[in-house]
């Protein structure tokens, strides 16, 4: 007969997807039956989760999750005749998720590589809802998306796809490959910049400070010159100076440049929206539901920001599987070591020693220039290096080479290395260099709370890389100072899945105060995997047990503004100015409260003026002017102790209403001295003056009541001490300067001056920070610092490598001159009797003494425990 007959699935229609799979093991490739925790996500969906638009869930890697989205992708397809497309990172994912699906019995169309090489079956058969698509988010996320017709997508690897999602409204014009066009468009944006930078940006040899600085282009002054620059990058366009990947962009951003953040730097310049308007891309918008699978998706509106929704719901990690991983990693820090961080050359032929003895190797770094830089530095002459191009496609080329280097940049997933593939991962870099925006965000912002869950999944990720199974194991080597001293932090420890956490406590222990031969032999031991390695592993089970991961104290409020962050951004995309400036009130609103980071809430204040600025141009509303105005004083009071907003351009009145006299640090500490009516009394104040013999001793607890009532000379709002109950993870005094700055204290004032000032020293104070916000139940402003009070004269080389950016070293006379600075401030203004006189007025006075804490704080900042005097 010619005609073929249509014929029903084979398996008919389940019930639920676990019913569907009892019904393909049949005849499968797969296991006989879902596991118990697979189970448990699957019932989740079916049973709360099958109508939300949005929903993620979080399967660790090795817990099946590829069957878990390929049976809710199928049970849709067969169960409600939706089309389906499961979306993966890479076309090697892509080729791994088609072979599994396959193997479950569920029929894949594999459509990778460009469109028009797609088999047409393929094609037809998934437009006709006989298939489930197997492809990459490009296919998407694309000018002209090929995927375009879906139901329901299911979405892997969701914790790294924010590049892939924001790609199409991101235009980049690179100065190396297209420098006519750079510089016309730098041009174009010169009037939204510090006139001071452009010098630098237009030199053939700028200064490494303008080499590595990344800066926002004013969007209020882009706003205004939007027409000319959209004429420049259309002229680029029509002569083809630009990427062909610009060109698409362009399609996205034209007539919405004005709508956009443009970040400059030596390199490159991005014009991209702060947050993709995915709303308007009806290839993601359209389908009926999106499943975001991710094996790390933790809090703060991470998910939410990087796919442009509103609101993800989530379905909670199976019990078990939040606290065990895949098979075992060692990490090892060599820098920490005594000798390697006394003598930084001696680190390279210890890393390639490591490289040799494993004989396979992926390398992980941030950018090219950190890939070029360790390929020159650190890998033994005789290895072949691989690109993630050169893989993309056959893995094997890698794998069966005995010396190899497989070389990944900015790219921490999607390449499964199990068995004896590979036993070393390298990190050499912190992971925390994507497009501009994020490397603005991170280094110049200091958003760290925002990004901390895209760093911590690339890092779970990356070292996850050679462990795929339970029965693998691989060393984890961790280079570079900031990588070094991130991971050695307890917050960012605590904050990783238990396991993870657990191991890089062993590594760090196993590192620091040892020398390199030491780490030499436990990685000997490590790679043994004997009885000696046996009783570490049952040391990390234990710890693991005992962890639950811990979510930064601005998670919670960071999640709760994502939703107002997204529709204030999508306004601002469809020109609805005036809705915007509601929803980003909305925003600052959420970020003003004690729980959130002050940094990130500072780049919404001067966006909430951008706004306003503009609206205020075409009205003559004063409400607008002044709520300028205050946007404009919150986002420089917010953005204290960064460099990013002196750098955009001035901008003029309303902004100039917000300029200050005093800096808000001390405004705040003349306040606070004009409400301390008590040491006004001469009794009181001078049993305050008393307090200075403390300070010159080495018993601690007088030394703690020195620096408490120093606290209270400076103008701090709260001045107290936390250690006298004994516990040494208290700070020893903490200052509070309202809501602008607190300086936390450390005091090693009974040690001798012999020695050296070690790591362990240098952490504990970086820890009292983090002690003291769970303390208040607040994030700690901007510029705030911990000082370590100590007699030594040296400082070991390795403390460098572990002290986080906010801790510095004093010795105790310097803080004794502290006093004595402050005291004469405070009689002279006694003397005067300003008790009742302006805040000015007390400021001329503490002003004359050096007493303000913006004079008196360089000399606690001299000499930062994060950075060697050599550097």
């Amino acid at each position: 007969m010619a005609f073929k007959r249509r014929q029903a699935d084979a398996v008919g229609v389940p019930g639920d997807p676990e019913q569907l799979y009892r019904l393909l093991a049949r005849g499968n490739r797969g296991p006989d039956s879902v596991w118990g925790h697979q189970s448990k996500v699957l019932e989740h969906w079916h049973k709360e989760f099958r109508d939300k638009s949005d929903v993620a869930l979080e399967l660790p890697t090795g817990a099946g999750k590829t069957l878990v989205g390929g049976l809710i992708a199928e049970y849709l397809r067969r169960a409600e005749g939706r089309r389906v497309a499961y979306l993966c990172p890479t076309r090697q994912l892509a080729v791994q998720t088609a072979k599994k699906l396959d193997d479950y019995g569920i029929p894949p169309s594999l459509l990778i590589g460009p469109s028009r090489h797609w088999d047409q079956a393929d094609v037809a058969r998934y437009q006709a809802g006989g298939s489930v698509a197997v492809s990459t988010y490009s296919h998407v996320f694309n000018s002209r998306p090929r995927i375009d017709t879906a139901d329901a997508l299911i979405l892997d690897d969701a914790h790294a796809a924010e590049g892939y999602v924001a790609k199409p409204w991101s235009l980049r014009i690179s100065r190396r490959t297209h420098e006519t066009a750079y510089k016309d468009l730098l041009t174009a944006l010169s009037p939204a910049l510090d006139p001071l930078l452009l010098p630098h940006l237009r030199s053939d040899n700028p200064g490494s400070q303008y080499l590595a600085g990344i800066y926002l282009a004013s969007p209020a002054v882009v706003a205004a010159h939007a027409g000319h620059v959209e004429s420049v990058i259309r002229e680029a366009v029509a002569q083809g100076k630009i990427s062909d990947d610009a060109v698409h962009a362009w399609k996205f951003l034209e007539t919405h440049v004005a709508d956009c953040l443009a970040y400059v730097s030596y390199r490159e310049i991005l014009i991209r929206p702060l947050i993709a308007p995915t709303f308007q891309h009806g290839a993601f918008s359209n389908p009926q539901q999106r499943i975001y699978m991710s094996a790390t998706l933790g809090a703060g509106g991470e998910l939410e920001r990087a796919f442009g929704r509103p609101r993800i719901h989530r379905i909670p990690v199976p019990a078990g599987w939040d606290k065990e991983g895949t098979g075992r990693r060692f990490f090892l820090f060599p820098e920490l070591t005594r000798d390697l961080a006394s003598n930084p050359k001696a680190v390279a032929p210890f890393v390639r020693r490591v490289i040799e003895q494993a004989g396979r190797v992926v390398v992980l770094t941030p950018e090219t220039r950190v890939a070029d830089r360790f390929c020159e530095r650190f890998l033994p002459e005789d290895f072949l290096t691989f690109t993630a191009a050169e893989v993309e496609d056959d893995l094997s080329v890698f794998t069966s080479e005995p010396a190899a280097a497989l070389v990944l940049t900015n790219r921490y997933d999607g390449v499964d290395l199990p068995d004896d593939d590979c036993h070393l991962v390298v990190f050499a870099g912190l992971p925390a260099n994507g497009d501009l925006q994020e490397r603005f965000l991170h280094d110049f912002v200091g958003a760290d709370e925002v990004l901390r869950e895209r760093i911590r999944a690339r890092i779970q990720q990356g070292a996850g890389r050679a462990t795929r199974n339970l029965r693998d194991h691989a060393a984890v080597l961790v280079l570079g100072r900031d990588l070094t001293s991130y991971l050695a932090r307890r917050d960012i420890q605590a904050s990783m899945h238990p396991e993870i956490h657990a191991e890089l406590e062993i590594g760090v222990d196993a590192s620091l105060d040892q020398t390199s031969q030491d780490l030499w032999g436990n990685l000997a031991i490590f790679n043994a995997q004997d009885s000696e390695w046996e009783e570490v592993e049952e040391d990390i089970v234990r710890h693991r047990e005992t962890y639950d991961r811990q979510d930064g104290p601005g998670a919670a409020a960071l999640q709760k503004a994502v939703r107002s962050e997204v529709a204030a951004a999508n306004a601002l995309w469809s020109k609805d100015h005036q809705f915007a400036l509601t929803a980003i009130k909305t925003v600052t609103d959420q970020l003003r409260n004690a729980q959130t980071p002050k940094r990130y809430s500072s780049l919404w204040s001067y966006l909430g003026f951008c706004v306003a600025h503009r609206l205020a141009n075409g009205s003559s509303e004063p409400q607008l002017r002044q709520t300028a105005a205050n946007y404009f004083r919150e986002a420089r009071r917010n953005s204290l102790g960064t460099t990013w907003f002196d750098r955009v351009a001035p901008v003029a009145a309303p902004s100039t209403a917000a300029v200050e006299e005093l800096e808000p640090t001390d405004e705040a500490a003349m306040n606070a001295i004009l409400a301390a009516k008590d040491l006004w009394n001469p009794e009181a104040f001078q049993a305050v003056l008393e307090t200075r013999a403390g300070l010159q001793q080495s018993d601690p607890d007088p030394y703690e009541d020195g620096l408490v009532h120093l606290g209270r000379l400076a103008g701090a709002t709260k001045s107290y001490g936390d250690s006298r109950d004994g516990r040494a993870a208290q700070p020893d005094a903490v200052w509070i300067f309202s809501d602008a700055r607190w300086v936390i204290w450390e005091a090693k004032n009974q040690a001798t001056e012999t020695g050296e000032i070690g790591a362990e020293q240098a952490r504990q104070a970086g820890g009292h920070r983090r002690t003291t916000e769970k303390a208040e139940g607040a994030v700690a402003p901007g510029d705030s610092i911990c000082v370590l009070v100590s007699p030594k004269s040296k400082v070991n080389e390795g403390t460098y490598n572990v002290a986080e950016e906010n801790v510095y070293w004093v010795r105790p006379p310097e803080v004794l001159d502290l006093f004595d600075t402050l005291t004469r401030a405070w009689q002279d203004a006694r003397a005067r009797n300003l008790l009742a006189m302006s805040v000015s007025d007390l400021a001329a006075v503490f002003r004359e003494h050096q007493a303000l804490p913006s004079q008196w704080l360089p000399t606690l900042r001299h000499q930062p425990l994060w950075r060697s005097p050599a550097q």
